[in-house]
């Protein structure tokens, strides 16, 4: 009696060789090209694809327009290009930082919000709708002050998660989470005593996450901060899989634990800050990218951090241009489609496939 050969984990997975991985990088690279390109070319008033990238090819190459085509080349190169890079960065950024935050405390319910840096940065943006602090940085004193209170939040948690053996997974989490009530305790009073009345609209869709306000000044800080977490992130993939397993295996595999989660807490802590300062606190992103990509790929973090900012830039290009088009001329706050979408393929692929974090089921 014979029996039928088990198949190994490589063969499994769908992306077991590298001809498999070199073609849904080449297929996710196109689709997100394509994605950026129809997003820009749709909103509220639709223009042909032709012309938008006829266009973008003129700002490109220095080529000019007629008179008559100058309002359409704004709309195009001037109002929706930044937006749209940005909409991709974003979701990119989001997606590997989800994958770093995931790692650094061992939870797979985390994301970088749960840092409380969202939080914070609704402190710092509150204080500017409030009374009009950083009002010396003009439009750019909401995303300056976002930025701030981040950074201060993250720091803060920080400190009170340390202790004599240093961070402890569950510790910074239980931290976070327990100083983000404090800070949106701190953001409802800011509300409640602002003298104009009309904060708490303004922070409220702060809070769920818009693009409105980007331009081309805020592309290239969004840009930098990917660049920078993406290239550590991958430089240290292999410790980030050791880590998953537990600090013993860490420590035994010659990783120091305390050292790689102070480092990712910093990045964490300073690519987020970027993130929601240039487009308020998208959730979800960062807590349902790295799952689905890790249920595709496997839990090794080399795939996954390759793949996570695909997915995400997809995602979000997609998920702004629903918010643009949906109920003109009104846009809805990114957050509520992120969850509308979010919430019930989280639920499925979780029911149907399984699911696989650091070797734990």
């Amino acid at each position: 009696m014979t029996t039928a050969p088990t198949p190994t984990a490589d063969v499994r997975r769908p992306l077991a060789t590298r001809g498999a991985r070199a073609r849904a990088t080449l297929a996710l690279v196109v689709v997100l090209l394509v994605s950026m390109a129809l997003a820009i070319a749709w909103g509220g008033t639709s223009m042909a694809l032709s012309d938008t990238l006829y266009f973008l090819r003129a700002a490109l190459t220095g080529g000019s327009v007629s008179a008559a085509e100058a309002t359409n080349y704004t709309v195009i190169w001037d109002i929706r290009t930044p937006r749209v890079l940005l909409a991709a960065t974003v979701g990119a950024g989001l997606g590997i930082l989800g994958v770093a935050a995931q790692a650094m405390v061992r939870n797979p319910l985390a994301d970088p919000f749960i840092l409380g840096v969202s939080s914070g940065a609704s402190v710092g943006a509150s204080a500017v709708v409030a009374f009009g602090l950083f009002s010396g940085f003009g439009i750019y004193g909401l995303s300056v002050a976002a930025f701030i209170g981040a950074l201060a939040a993250s720091l803060l948690v920080h400190l009170a998660a340390r202790g004599t053996d240093g961070i402890a997974p569950m510790r910074l989490v239980l931290t976070g989470v327990v100083l983000a009530y404090g800070f949106q305790s701190l953001m409802s009073i800011i509300v409640f005593i602002e003298p104009r009345g009309d904060a708490a609209r303004t922070v409220m869709f702060w809070l769920l996450g818009s693009l409105g306000g980007a331009n081309w000044t805020s592309v290239p800080v969004a840009v930098v901060a990917l660049l920078i977490t993406a290239v550590w992130l991958m430089r240290h993939a292999r410790e980030l899989d050791v880590l998953s397993l537990g600090d013993a295996t860490a420590l035994s595999t010659g990783v120091d634990p305390s050292k790689l989660r102070r480092n990712l807490f910093i990045l964490t802590a300073l690519g987020t800050g970027a993130m929601v300062a240039v487009s308020g606190a998208v959730g979800f992103i960062g807590l349902i990218v790295p799952h689905v990509v890790r249920l595709v790929v496997g839990p090794g973090h080399r795939l996954v951090l390759l793949y996570a900012p695909l997915v995400g830039a997809i995602f979000l290009v997609w998920v702004d241009l629903v918010c643009r088009v949906a109920v003109p001329p009104r846009e809805i706050p990114l957050g509520v489609i992120t969850a509308a979408i979010g919430v019930p393929i989280f639920l499925h692929l979780i029911r149907r496939r399984g699911y696989t974090f650091g070797g734990a089921r």
